[in-house]
C-alpha cells in the first residue's frame, strides 16, 4: 500500500519580480504565532504593553541604528502583532556626522582573513532580522526557549504615494482607538 505525501507549496505573497531592496517606503505586518496577545492589552484606546511587548518596541527603534539604510516611519506593537513603515535610502552616509563624510570607512583587509560581509539589505532580512533578535531576546529572558513568537511570514505593502503614506501613517496612529474592529482583534 503506497502513502500518498502532501507536500506544502508556500505561495509567495510577494511581488514578483520587484526588488526589495530598492529605495522606497514599505508598511510592514508582522503577526504573533497563531495571534496570540502577547505584547499586551487594550483599554480604552491606549496600548499597555507586557514585558514581551517592551521587548518588541525596544527592538523595532534598534532597527535603523543596526542597518543604515534603514529609517523608521510610524509604527506600533499592538498585542498580537507589529505595524511599521519602514523607508530604505542606500545613501549609508546619512546617520554620520558631517564632519566624518570625507573619512574612509571601507573595511581593512588582511591577508588570510575571512571576509565579513554586511546582512542582506532587503525588507525580508530586516524582517527576518527583527523577529531573530525579538525571540531570542524574549526565550532567554523569560527562560522559555524554543517558544514561538512569531507567525511564519509577514505582510509587506509599497507605499507608492504621499496619500498612500499619509492614510498609512494614520492608520497605524489610530490602530489602538480601532482595536475592536481590526481584522487582527482577538477577544
Amino acid at each position: 500500500m503506497a502513502f500518498k505525501t502532501e507536500i506544502h507549496h508556500r505561495r509567495s505573497i510577494r511581488l514578483k519580480g520587484y526588488d526589495y531592496s530598492s529605495e522606497g517606503a514599505y508598511f510592514i505586518t508582522i503577526c504573533t504565532f497563531q495571534k496570540h496577545c502577547i505584547f499586551g492589552t487594550i483599554k480604552k484606546g491606549e496600548i499597555h504593553y507586557s514585558p514581551l511587548g517592551e521587548i518588541a518596541m525596544e527592538e523595532w527603534k534598534k532597527t535603523s541604528e543596526i542597518r543604515n539604510e534603514i529609517e523608521l516611519g510610524s509604527f506600533i506593537v499592538m498585542p498580537n502583532h507589529v505595524h511599521g513603515i519602514v523607508f530604505i535610502n542606500t545613501d549609508n552616509s546619512r546617520n554620520l556626522p558631517s564632519q566624518t563624510k570625507d573619512i574612509d570607512t571601507s573595511p581593512i583587509k588582511l591577508e588570510n582573513a575571512p571576509q565579513l560581509h554586511s546582512p542582506s539589505k532587503t525588507i525580508g532580512a530586516l524582517v527576518r532580522g527583527y523577529k531573530s533578535a525579538v525571540t531570542k531576546q524574549i526565550n532567554s529572558s523569560f527562560v522559555s526557549p524554543n517558544s514561538k513568537i512569531w507567525q511564519r511570514n509577514y505582510y509587506e505593502h509599497i507605499i507608492r504615494s504621499e496619500a498612500a503614506l499619509q492614510k498609512i501613517d494614520s492608520y497605524i496612529c489610530q490602530n489602538p482607538i480601532t482595536w475592536e474592529d481590526d481584522t487582527l482583534f482577538v477577544k
